[in-house]
């Protein structure tokens, strides 16, 4: 039976409710059906709908016509002067563009500044951990995350990996600053720029024949979709540091928490979507991420391009064994193996002896007098490939990074 297409639920009249999408899965998609309850979330209700068959209507409908009368590259270079969440629209955006940027700024009712204010502490105090975990916890999953994998692999994105992932690190070091959602922070901008351009690749990637002969989906990028890359990003995060034992106060828990449910929000995801703890947030990710995991040939060959990334500074002589181990030690063997990551004879081990003992010395919990002599000789490596990881993800920082609409799908693959 064909899967219900974006434009064939709106002519139904809306997003298909949970009887509505019963009654048109096929079995193998029945036994995935959605069952997380909107009450779990922060709206606490909603229509229930399967996330898989709803997207971002509005911000879609708007961008499929600014690339359709050809205003997308007079609208990015328009967009390069908005840097910041409280300065004016540039003028000569077009009007519909505006009317909805302008209600897509908004911060969503339910923000708590002082939990943002929270929030920017904990990033502060964990920023060199969460530097790792964005990049080898979220960045490297994304890649057996199959619809992501192959969205990225075929769209414009995937013929940079580097600009793209500086973009996509632009994200995790917008919220993790003092005035992320603030009039002079940059976190609502990013949000904005980015749901626009997800718009963008939901136009045109079904375009794309090479996309199409692979994907399982009519139109990518779902709000089932997102919610899987939301919980690559801070689930996934919160579950290492606390697998790593870094002791977090609950304040500061709920407070990066509420940072990202903000920016949920600021996506286009439904609030309805968006869990209102972690308690429900790791049980929504183990209905939508955790099963989905699974390698593809688009997802190796994008692990690869980002293991590479330290060829630019050492040829990735050693960037690229130390990476692929610190990729093992997080994400697991099966992961790694998927990716044909090889095991390396001497990161490997010492990432499962060391890594944990390293944590402890740098929250004070273990001296590094006393740790053993493999942690002692690990630490200052350790120390710098946490830096590293910042450098290779964060790399052109100091340059005017702009997320743009994109126009076209990758060139290598038209």
């Amino acid at each position: 039976m064909e899967k219900p297409s974006r434009r064939n639920v709106l002519m139904a009249g809306g997003t298909l409710g949970a009887l509505g999408a019963l009654s048109v899965a096929t079995p193998a998609q029945a036994s995935s059906l959605w069952t997380w309850s909107p009450k779990g979330s922060v709206a606490g209700a909603g229509e229930g709908a399967d996330p898989r068959w709803v997207w971002d209507p509005e911000a879609d409908d708007l961008v499929a016509s600014l690339i359709d009368r050809g205003d997308v590259p007079k609208v990015n270079k328009l967009l390069k002067q908005w840097t910041k969440n409280g300065q004016p629209l540039p003028s000569g955006l077009p009007a519909d563009l505006r009317d909805f940027m302008e209600e897509a700024r908004k911060v969503p009712s339910w923000a708590d500044e002082d939990k943002l204010a929270t929030a920017y502490q904990f990033n502060e105090k964990r920023g060199l951990y969460l530097g790792v975990t964005y990049g080898f916890a979220s960045g490297m999953m994304s890649t057996v995350i199959p619809r992501e994998a192959r969205a990225v692999y075929y769209s414009k994105g995937g013929a940079d990996m580097k600009d793209r992932i500086t973009k996509t690190a632009k994200l995790g070091y917008d919220i993790g600053t003092s005035n992320a959602y603030k009039p002079d922070g940059e976190m609502i901008v990013t949000c904005v720029k980015t749901r626009l351009a997800h718009a963008g690749v939901r136009h045109l990637l079904p375009q794309s024949p090479h996309w199409t002969k692979v994907a399982d989906e009519e139109i990518p990028i779902s709000q089932r979709d997102m919610m899987v890359t939301w919980h690559s990003l801070p689930t996934t995060v919160m579950q290492n540091l606390k697998k790593w034992k870094v002791p977090i106060p609950e304040a500061e828990s709920e407070a990066f928490l509420h940072s990202w449910q903000v920016a949920a929000h600021m996506l286009g995801i439904k609030d309805e979507y968006i869990p209102k703890s972690w308690d429900e947030a790791n049980a929504q990710a183990k209905q939508v991420l955790d099963p989905l995991l699974a390698p593809t040939p688009e997802g190796i060959k994008l692990a690869d391009m980002l293991l590479n990334l330290g060829a630019q500074l050492d040829f990735g002589l050693v960037t690229k064994p130390v990476l692929g181990a610190l990729t093992r030690y997080v994400l697991g063997d099966q992961i790694a193996d998927w990716l044909k990551i090889p095991r390396d004879p001497l990161w490997d081990p010492i990432f499962e002896t060391a890594w944990e003992p390293f944590i402890a010395i740098r929250e004070g919990l273990l001296s590094l007098e006393k740790a053993p002599g493999v942690v002692q000789k690990a630490y200052w490596a350790f120390d710098e490939i946490l830096r590293l990881g910042i450098l290779l993800y964060l790399s052109e920082g100091d340059l005017p990074i702009s997320i743009q609409i994109p126009d076209a799908n990758n060139p290598n693959y038209p």
